[in-house]
């Protein structure tokens, strides 16, 4: 068997390297296409001797995509969206995605940033541009992720420059739902999204977890939640000492009337036709519900808590539990929350219970 080339193994198809040693020591270097001419006798077709501009060339003459030079950000982000962008879970592909599109405008535009030009300052610099404030936050994360990336890659050696950069101030999301403006959109409500909501506060999940929840998570008196974010698992109780929590009566009146609606799927949460909801669905449901709950608010005369219902969100449910259950460490737990501090900050939305001055 004939042995295999070893030379030239690191470049593309049909790419050739020459090397030459001077009088003075140094070693020449060029790269050349192997091609045919018009008659189809073989020709090495000169592609200069910088390997990224040989690329280029090449990429010309191969008729394939040309290859951005590995030393401007275009190539990081065109690295990290095929090889490592993929491997995360839809919802983060998504943002990610939604991130990439933005940084691309600016650090790979008509002038593509080169990755050792990205400074700290340069960064600074498109943080304090960036009117999104939150979403400016967001990116630079995503630069830092793709740069400790880059380095793993050769593509560059510097330090990590989003390190020890100041971020945007944040200010968590503070509405909270009380049993008025709750109860508004609860009678507007269908009975399917009825059933997401009463799940959705009695557990204090997110809206994907609450939409995946089935009746095999159902097992010795527990409820089996294995969070799609945090991958955090949870069982929550159906049963305190021999009686049944809220939770579980209403898990049971649920079941009960699948049983008469025929429906047959695992999955809690359905339509009136039997099938799974989808987040779509949900959020069609849920904007339609509280359309009317504000509307009616509003013909009643009440602009304010019109205005007020408008603002509720399915997710604001997730808090309105954490702040309805008086334990701090019981409300941390149900949230899946690692810490306290966390369910303190963005999801207790109550303020603390005192005494009046008599």
């Amino acid at each position: 068997m004939r042995q295999k080339k070893t030379a030239n193994r690191d470049l593309p198809p049909r790419m050739i390297r020459r090397t030459r040693k001077r009088k003075g020591g140094t070693t020449w270097t060029g790269y050349y296409y192997n091609g045919r001419d018009a008659d189809g006798n073989r020709v090495e077709i000169p592609l200069g001797g910088d390997l990224d501009e040989a690329k280029i060339e090449w990429a010309r003459l191969d008729r394939k995509a040309i290859p951005k030079p590995a030393h401007l950000m275009g190539r990081l982000f065109d690295d990290y969206e095929k090889k490592v962008i993929p491997t995360l879970k839809p919802g983060t592909q998504s943002d990610y995605l939604k991130g990439l599109r933005q940084l691309r405008q600016v650090f790979d535009g008509d002038k593509p940033a080169p990755i050792d030009a990205m400074t700290p300052q340069v960064i600074a610099q498109y943080r304090d541009a960036r009117t999104a404030k939150v979403r400016a936050n967001r990116e630079i994360a995503l630069l830092s992720t793709m740069f400790t990336f880059a380095r793993e890659w050769g593509l560059t050696d510097k330090a990590n420059p989003c390190f020890g950069l100041r971020r945007n101030k944040e200010t968590p999301r503070d509405f909270y739902a009380g049993d008025i403006i709750w109860n508004a959109v609860y009678e507007q409500a269908g009975q399917d999204l009825r059933d997401a909501m009463d799940l959705a506060y009695l557990t204090g999940q997110r809206p994907a977890d609450v939409l995946k929840a089935s009746i095999t998570d159902l097992n010795h008196g527990f409820l089996m939640v294995g969070q799609g974010k945090t991958e955090k698992r949870l069982r929550i109780r159906l049963y305190d000492g021999d009686n049944e929590t809220d939770l579980c009566v209403f898990i049971n009146g649920l079941l009960d009337r699948r049983v008469q609606a025929g429906i047959k799927t695992s999955i809690l949460i359905t339509n009136h036709a039997g099938l799974r909801m989808s987040y779509n669905m949900l959020r069609n449901r849920w904007d339609e519900a509280r359309d009317k709950a504000a509307t009616k608010a509003a013909t009643n005369g009440d602009t304010g808590l019109a205005k007020t219902i408008r603002m509720f969100q399915f997710r604001d449910i997730r808090p309105k539990a954490g702040s309805e259950i008086e334990d701090i460490k019981e409300a941390s737990r149900l949230l899946g929350h690692s810490t306290e501090d966390m369910t303190k900050k963005v999801y207790r939305r109550v303020g603390e219970i005192v005494k009046p001055t008599k």
